[in-house]
């Protein structure tokens, strides 16, 4: 038999007792529920706790995505392939650009050693590719190479370093297949001031951004041939007052036009002083095989007196030597009293100032090609 008493207690809801029979054991009295204002601080601490937690596995997703994208980035080939070192200087006086490669570190390995075989190749553009191409020696098995190497390009002008661009490329060298690319950096040497050594260390990319903004200008605009590309020829003229003579000097040509297809030339040059004088009035050098810089340093002799120098001209030409075929016409110039800009300069100075050695670069054209070779 169970008896019901219902009951009213201050600050509390009505609350249900429950009383079994005499004989039963009395029911253990139910817990009241805590007054409102005691319960909401036990919340209030819940709630801080849920959000602390909260913020710690944020925090902790936030530390693991950062640590993932840094992994990811370590495999990523484009994220980091070294760093080159070198220095550049124009020397205005004798055009001439010296490159000095320093040292590479932290390259890309590329053989299966984990090590690479690395070198570095310079090219001047815009220009003919194998023209404006050289390169340092190749160091074995290492990723932090030390070169120490100037590479120098000859007949630069005020010019060029105002347009031309130089591009540095780093390669591991394969003997077995393809050598592969690492890496470049690009320079506009129109930052450089003349005279003065600037120092690079620079980081390599896949592709340089210049570089992608050429060849996208070249894509829209396409890339017609330049008439330099022909190639350049450093010339001295003296005058020997005591001998009666004319001494001509052919140094050096600088970034010839290709004209085998292994993608190099067999330069010559021809010199004749018009009007022709007959065998005395041709000479030519020697052949260069297989370059496109040849360097001569030979001199011809040409007996004129002073007062008829005014009147003559001389035809300088380069030639490509063919074996059994005839030689290919690469470009010429002509110096003389009729001629135009720096032909002329070094023409008139040679005759004002006898005695003395002027040496002047020029650019070859195909409008001096001689009739036949």
């Amino acid at each position: 038999m169970k008896t019901v008493f219902r009951c009213h207690l201050p600050h509390t809801k009505s609350l249900l007792y429950i009383l079994q029979s005499p004989t039963s054991s009395p029911l253990p009295r139910l817990p009241l529920h805590p007054p409102q204002r005691e319960r909401q601080p036990e919340r209030d601490r819940e709630r801080d706790g849920e959000r602390d937690r909260e913020g710690e596995r944020e925090r902790e997703e936030v530390e693991e995505r950062e640590t993932q994208e840094v992994v990811d980035s370590d495999d990523d080939d484009e994220t980091y392939l070294g760093t080159l070192e070198f220095t550049l200087l124009f020397d205005q006086e004798s055009n001439c650009l010296h490159c000095t490669i320093v040292k590479a570190k932290g390259l890309k390995a590329m053989d299966s050693n984990g090590l690479a075989d690395p070198y570095v190749k310079l090219h001047l553009l815009p220009g003919a590719s194998k023209a404006n191409k050289l390169r340092t020696k190749t160091l074995k098995n290492t990723l932090n190479p030390v070169w120490n190497e100037t590479l120098i390009y000859h007949g630069i002008t005020a010019a060029d370093m105002t347009t031309k661009t130089l591009r540095l490329c780093v390669c591991d060298m394969d003997r077995l297949g393809r050598n592969e690319f690492i890496g470049e950096v690009m320079v506009a040497l129109k930052r450089l001031r003349f005279g003065e050594t600037k120092k690079y260390n620079m980081g390599l990319e896949r592709q340089a951004q210049q570089n992608r903004e050429m060849n996208i200008q070249n894509q829209e605009q396409g890339t017609p041939v330049a008439e330099e590309e022909r190639g350049r020829i450093l010339v001295s003229l003296l005058y020997n007052t005591e001998k009666q003579a004319l001494v001509v000097g052919i140094v050096r040509c600088a970034h010839l036009a290709a004209m085998d297809s292994n993608g190099y030339s067999d330069p010559f040059v021809k010199i004749i002083l018009q009007p022709d004088m007959g065998k005395k009035s041709k000479n030519k050098t020697s052949v260069k095989k297989k370059t496109l810089n040849p360097e001569f340093n030979e001199e011809f002799v040409y007996d004129v007196p002073h007062d008829q120098l005014a009147k003559k001209t001389l035809e300088i030409s380069v030639w490509d030597y063919d074996l059994g075929m005839s030689n290919d016409f690469i470009g010429g110039v002509e110096l003389g009293i009729n001629a135009k800009g720096d032909r002329l300069k070094q023409w008139f100075e040679c005759l004002k100032h006898a005695g003395k050695k002027v040496e002047y670069w020029h650019t070859l054209t195909q409008q001096c090609a001689p009739s036949s070779d």
